[in-house]
């Protein structure tokens, strides 16, 4: 059966499987040979990188990495465009495809994501929004993959606030053959069809897990509520206690930023478990890798 050609708008759940196992692998070999592999790549096309939330490891290693495969960065922030006067997704989208040859957008609508990608004439990369977060989990696959040679048969054990990144991480590695576990209280946990075993107990998730991740408890947007949702989420946080309770060769994952104290200890997040920083790096290859596939 031929592959379908690839579509222009990049969810946690349209990557086929084995084109995420064909971007991990190129990754590694851009970060391999780094900064000369793929350095023409984009051969000076521009992408436009449109960020409506603050951001420091999607920012940059988007920039980077435009830069680092011959291509032009143009950093936007929503109040330097249109937008912010009213001006339509669609006509921005119909705009943007006559200048860039592919768009980044990191927003707090998913729906205006999902527009911009219909509307547009060049591929749109969902770079987060309050639904996903696919480009941390293709970061996530390649981290796991270097620690473990493998991703078929991993377990990984999402401890936390069910968000946007525990959705991505599910959705991606089932399809290439690994498993996930989310332990979330009740009112934070994914929903019942996403593709992962949910309990509410962390101790169940984490046995006989690989890799233990979690993310923030207060994410942006989320200040209204934290002192309720680090009450609901306080029996959640990833210690030595619960990292004992998984695999010896187990490791620590987080997306950052990090609150040690909260959803993590020090001691874990530090300590010589962890792959958080390998993950942060990671960013930069896996995103080479996806515009590389999208625009050359």
């Amino acid at each position: 059966m031929t592959e379908p050609a690839p579509r222009n708008y990049i969810t946690g759940s349209e990557i086929a499987g084995g084109r995420v196992a064909r971007l991990i692998d190129r990754a590694e070999e851009l970060k391999a040979g780094r900064p000369l592999e793929g350095a023409a790549a984009l051969g000076g096309k521009s992408v436009a990188l449109i960020f409506e939330k603050p951001s420091t490891r999607t920012r940059i290693s988007f920039e980077v990495g435009v830069a680092e495969l011959g291509g032009i960065p143009l950093v936007l922030r929503s109040d330097d465009m249109q937008l912010s006067r009213g001006e339509s997704i669609q006509d921005t989208a119909r705009v943007l495809s006559r200048y860039v040859s592919a768009i980044v957008i990191r927003s707090g609508s998913h729906e205006n994501v999902v527009e911009l990608g219909e509307q547009a004439d060049v591929p749109v990369v969902n770079a987060l929004t309050p639904e996903f977060h696919p480009c941390q989990a293709l970061a996530d696959l390649q981290t796991l993959k270097q620690r473990f040679g493998g991703l078929g048969g991993l377990k990984i054990a999402y401890v936390g606030d069910g968000n946007n990144v525990a959705r991505s991480l599910a959705v991606a590695a089932s399809l290439v053959g690994a498993e996930v576990a989310v332990a979330a209280p009740e009112g934070y946990q994914l929903e019942s069809d996403a593709p992962a075993f949910l309990t509410d107990d962390p101790r169940e998730a984490v046995r006989g897990a690989d890799a233990i991740y979690t993310d923030v408890w207060v994410s942006m947007g989320d200040e209204s509520t934290a002192v309720r949702r680090r009450t609901d989420l306080e029996g959640f946080r990833i210690d030595s206690n619960l990292l004992a309770a998984a695999k010896p060769e187990a490791v620590v994952m987080h997306c950052l930023p990090a609150h040690p104290g909260e959803e993590i200890t020090a001691g874990v997040l530090y300590g010589d478990r962890s792959a958080v920083w390998d993950q942060a790096e990671n960013r930069l290859h896996a995103q080479k890798a996806l515009l590389e596939y999208l625009i050359a």
